[in-house]
């Protein structure tokens, strides 16, 4: 395999509310990504999805730990050319295709910015046909870069997001819930378009996400958080046909079956940290065989694996 695109290692990022008092988002949480693969990022609402997407893009700056993007350290202070590089290579998709569009701007504008910032064309001809291009490939018209957003529907904004992250051919884009705020008939179109890109470009996702069948889909690896731990990770397949960790059973029960008998017969599985046992804190990291690795102590593992 190829060298990691992005490798994070025991990640913590803590907000201090007041004196005496700190929200612990993400708990010494690791991961690596490969060129052209997507890593899934799954768990409930309030587990450190979204923080770990933002802490690896720097919007917040990581309490502790050390992450590792293009061969890299941009954990911590950037200097001038760190930051370029990163802003060049790693892009954002947002989760509300509306509030992270300027409504005082055209498309193009919206578009062209990272583009103009980075110095991308010598003209503003080259600069209109690279806007054009781009909202081709995702599936928009050219004449589109004259509207504003409000003038489009909650998938066609998505995908302008989308031509966003794109216009500079980043090595890896956050997905950062980009299809929670569409239909489903949407959402699909949005994925199969992002595999697509993916395919042409070669560039890598992380995609955070609640829907776990989505997921499935588009997924090469999947880390399970919960609570700021990532309790599990592994391929598509090892999460799916063999999940070891509670909370992960707990949460794959919890996907609905598009066939009905197999849905009358499908049981939940609960799962409630407080009554359950277990202490994250004093969990490590084992090996189950290939990338699957789960947190656990030694009794529960055996336990788990009976």
């Amino acid at each position: 395999m190829s060298e990691a695109l992005l490798k994070v290692e025991n990640l913590r990022q803590y907000f201090p509310l007041s004196r005496g008092h700190v929200v612990k988002a993400v708990n010494g949480v690791s991961f690596e990504i490969y060129p052209g693969e997507t890593y899934g990022l799954v768990g409930e609402s309030g587990s450190g999805k979204t923080t770990i997407g933002r802490s690896v893009i720097r919007l917040y700056d990581p309490t502790d730990g050390t992450i590792t993007f293009n061969g890299k350290e941009i954990s911590g202070k950037l200097d001038r050319d760190t930051r370029t590089m990163l802003r060049e290579n790693m892009q954002m998709i947002y989760q509300d295709p509306m509030s992270s569009l300027n409504p005082r701007k055209k498309v193009a504008d919206i578009i062209g910015e990272g583009l103009d910032i980075h110095r991308r064309c010598a003209t503003r001809e080259e600069r209109t046909a690279v806007i054009g291009e781009i909202l081709k490939k995702v599936g928009l018209s050219p004449a589109h870069a004259e509207r504003y957003p409000h003038q489009f529907s909650g998938g066609q904004r998505q995908r302008v997001g989308i031509a966003r992250a794109l216009v500079l051919n980043p090595r890896l884009i956050i997905a950062d819930e980009c299809i929670s705020a569409l239909d489903v008939s949407i959402q699909a179109q949005v994925v199969n378009l992002m595999k697509d890109i993916q395919d042409e470009t070669q560039c890598a996702y992380l995609f955070i996400a609640h829907d776990l069948s989505m997921v499935k889909y588009i997924s090469d690896r999947i880390g399970v958080l919960h609570l700021g731990y990532m309790v599990e990770t592994g391929t598509t397949e090892e999460i799916f046909a063999n999940p070891v960790h509670p909370y992960t059973r707990s949460l794959l029960s919890a996907v609905p079956h598009p066939n009905p008998e197999v849905e009358k017969r499908r049981k939940l599985i609960p799962y409630d940290y407080k009554t359950s046992g277990i202490d994250y804190a004093k969990g490590a990291v084992h090996a189950l065989g290939g990338s699957h690795t789960v947190l656990a102590t030694d009794e529960e593992l055996a336990r788990w694996t009976k």
